[in-house]
């Protein structure tokens, strides 16, 4: 199973046009170069025919200028109106042979006396075939059986096949040529049907991450009829997913009405009796309202956490916090600084990320000496395939050690009791990071205190 950093990493995703335009190329080249090769073979079978039928006119011209009066013997063919045949080693060549001992009556001048392969006619009375000339060049020999005076002669007309192959040859680059050309179009044809084929999923990414940077509260239905379903139903799971997340707030509500009456009241009749046992009561029931407010606050945060298509930005609320934390701690002169880019994005409920820069900011200012410093940027490539950003704040106090620094974002504990607060303040904070798969780290600032980096989703 892949993990979610695995499945989100930009080398592990697969484009869906990528791979219907490489099919979809493979299969059109695949196709072209098949067809090329049927439509160069067919040329070339029917340049052999008619390579083929020119020979067999100059056979008919010979066998006609054979033909003996009857009782005479065989007259030489002499005129075929074909000069090439006069011409030495011209590639032209025939030849006129007895059917029984293979000796040749006469033969064309271009032989000058050379043999002439021929191909074996294996029973048949006519064949053809590719052969080596006797200048070396190739030829096609065409050899027909006839019979004259009761005598079986074996009539032989070859030609120089040059011509024809080279007719061959560019025919072929031809093909080449036109069946490329075609075959780019049709990629090119291919890449846009698939471009334009696939324009209204990217419309509904695009809806999809309007929803999710809560620019949009619904997904645009108006789609083809074949993806629209899916929008409806994203919808519908959005409006379900706020419909339960107020449900659970409304019930994490009525929880803590329910509870927290009956505790006061028992801490306040614990103290108003007095005595050990009442001062033990009190106690507990201070114990029980802390650990009450601290798992009513995860339930509140797990529920805030499931909130499609909510975000926040984060300059405004951290200059709010600036200006809040000025009022409370203005009696110490402290100077808080607080800096942020305007186009960042916080992918989650403001209330959320006010809490836990308010509990980091507040936390150095009760701290803090002279200066506290707020600073929020992007984090350059993110993480498992998400964008991040860096909440940073420094102060100039005491700071921690490493193991002060461990202890203090667990649930409860404080280093200082002279310093008023309950403890949940920094553990709030970290589990509130992590639900929104965030981090909160603990570090010496360069100015001289605590360092509380906080690291957050972003849109």
């Amino acid at each position: 199973m892949r993990t979610e950093a695995e499945a989100g990493a930009p080398g592990a995703r697969r484009s869906l046009a990528a791979r219907l335009v490489l099919v979809a190329s493979l299969w059109s080249t695949g196709a072209l170069v098949v067809a090329g090769f049927i439509l160069v073979g067919l040329y070339r079978a029917a340049g052999e025919r008619a390579f083929d039928s020119q020979l067999e006119v100059y056979q008919k011209a010979i066998i006609g200028a054979l033909a003996p009066v009857e009782g005479e013997a065989l007259n030489r063919p002499e005129n075929l109106g074909e000069p090439r045949f006069s011409l030495p080693l011209s590639g032209w060549y025939w030849t006129v042979s007895e059917a029984d001992g293979g000796v040749r009556v006469f033969s064309s001048a271009s032989l000058v006396g050379d043999p002439l392969a021929e191909p074996d006619l294996g029973g048949r009375d006519a064949a053809s075939a590719f052969a080596t000339g006797p200048g070396g060049e190739e030829i096609r020999i065409h050899r027909r059986v006839v019979g004259f005076n009761g005598k079986r002669y074996v009539i032989a007309v070859a030609g120089k096949t040059e011509t024809f192959r080279q007719e061959v040859r560019d025919f072929a680059g031809q093909v080449a040529l036109t069946l490329a050309v075609f075959g780019i179009g049709l990629i090119g044809a291919v890449f846009l049907q698939v471009r334009i084929g696939l324009m209204p999923l990217a419309r509904l990414s695009a809806s999809l991450a309007a929803v999710r940077r809560g620019d949009a509260e619904r997904i645009e239905e108006d789609l083809p009829r074949e993806i629209a379903p899916l929008a409806v139903e994203l919808n519908a799971l959005i409006l379900s997913n706020r419909e339960i997340v107020e449900r659970a707030r409304t019930h994490v509500g009525n929880l803590a009405h329910a509870l927290k009456t009956p505790l006061s009241v028992i801490a306040n009749e614990a103290r108003a009796t007095g005595g050990p046992f009442a001062d033990k009561v009190a106690e507990q029931a201070v114990l029980m309202r802390t650990q009450v407010d601290h798992h009513l606050e995860r339930a509140r945060m797990a529920a805030q956490r499931r909130v499609i298509g909510v975000s926040t930005p984060v300059e405004p609320a951290l200059a709010r916090l600036a200006r809040a934390m000025g009022r409370i701690h203005g009696e110490r002169g402290l100077a808080i600084e607080a800096a942020a880019p305007g186009d960042l994005r916080f992918r989650g409920e403001q209330q959320d990320l006010e809490e836990m820069a308010g509990n980091l900011m507040d936390n150095a200012c009760k701290w803090a000496a002279r200066r506290v410093s707020v600073s929020a940027a992007a984090r350059p490539g993110g993480e498992g395939g998400r964008a991040l950003f860096e909440l940073v704040v420094d102060d100039d106090g005491p700071g921690l050690t490493a193991e002060e620094r461990r202890e203090a974002v667990k649930r409860g504990r404080r280093l200082d009791e002279t310093v008023p607060g309950t403890g949940l303040g920094l553990s709030i904070v970290a589990d509130l990071a992590a639900l929104y798969g965030g981090r909160l780290e603990l570090d010496d600032s360069p100015l001289g205190g605590l360092r509380a980096r906080l690291v957050l989703p972003s849109v």
